[in-house]
């Protein structure tokens, strides 16, 4: 069971980083035709990713997880890529949203052998 949780969750990152990888082509390429052709691919790997995520997971820790790896992809791309400032607030954010998704998923995966 544990195997199968940890492939839903290696999914639903693999997921977060096709959605960041979206965001950043949107932004790195000029071309028109080459930005939608790789916001699309990416955006269509992201769901399948996403699909099969959840499979192992509850919608829930799917998405969370989804999105905090899209938000700290997506921040800290724009600090390193785009020179984007990143505030201590956003640093505190990312600190809370991935202390959010570390008691998710302890909880769940604790629930879960309980059941089993």
């Amino acid at each position: 069971m544990e195997i199968r949780i940890g492939r839903g969750y290696a999914w639903a990152i693999a997921a977060g980083f096709m959605a960041a990888l979206a965001a950043i082509s949107a932004k790195f390429f000029s071309s028109q035709v080459v930005k939608y052709g790789f916001v699309i691919l990416f955006n269509v790997t992201m769901w399948g990713c996403y699909v099969n995520s959840l499979k192992s997971l509850s919608s829930l820790q799917a998405t969370v997880t989804n999105f905090a790896t899209n938000f700290l992809t997506s921040g800290l791309a724009g600090f390193f890529l785009f020179d984007e400032s990143l505030r201590y607030q956003w640093f505190a954010g990312a600190l809370f949203i991935v202390i959010g998704v570390l008691i998710l998923s302890k909880s769940s995966i604790e629930k879960k052998s309980r059941v089993d």
